[in-house]
């Protein structure tokens, strides 16, 4: 009785685990890695949330309208070790004007992975792909 208990616990936490590792999905999947992209903007919202963090961006169009864009960026503690949070050298907040090189959604939305951040300063912070 105690040999199937263990093992039926060691089964679902190993079926746990593997459940978690199969929902991590490359970048190629979902961004043209071969691609690249560049817009300014007007930061509208910075989450620091696992398993990456996300910034809105308006960027103005040529007609005066403005497209939103969300730029996924690399996890909480890449952030954290590139100086974004709390009162880090690189943080950025809401309002802030940046220019963003990003990987392109393969599906043509406003929609990229942050490769480096150009702050007003002329600062650019690069981005490693993980």
């Amino acid at each position: 009785m105690i040999k199937r208990s263990l093992g039926t616990a060691i089964f679902s936490g190993w079926l746990l685990a593997s459940g978690t590792l199969l929902a991590h999905h490359s970048l190629s999947a979902v961004y043209d890695i071969r691609g690249s992209g560049e817009v300014t903007g007007v930061i509208q919202k910075v989450e620091f949330i696992n398993p990456h963090g996300v910034m809105t961006l308006d960027v103005p169009n040529d007609d005066g309208t403005t497209t939103e864009w969300e730029l996924t960026t690399g996890s909480a503690n890449t952030l954290s070790s590139l100086g974004f949070g709390g009162d880090g050298p690189n943080t950025v907040i809401a309002g802030d004007e940046v220019t963003i090189t990003y990987f392109p959604a393969r599906n043509g939305r406003p929609l990229g992975f942050i490769r480096s951040i150009t702050l007003s300063d002329e600062r650019t912070i690069e981005f490693e792909v993980e």
